[in-house]
């Protein structure tokens, strides 16, 4: 039995997302200095950051 074209292919999965999971988000935070990890605590409203390179 074959997969179905709508499977693609495995180098698929390689490719860049354009949403960022929580702790993606908090690591860009990080980065720009906009996330201290003591003051910080909110799981909703993050700010919007720029995608990962």
């Amino acid at each position: 039995m074959s997969r179905h074209p709508s499977y693609g292919k495995s180098s698929k999965a390689a490719k860049k997302r354009n949403v960022l999971k929580r702790f993606e988000r908090i690591r860009v935070l990080r980065d720009l200095g906009r996330w201290k990890d003591g003051e910080n605590k909110r799981v909703t409203n993050l700010p919007k950051t720029p995608s990962l390179p």
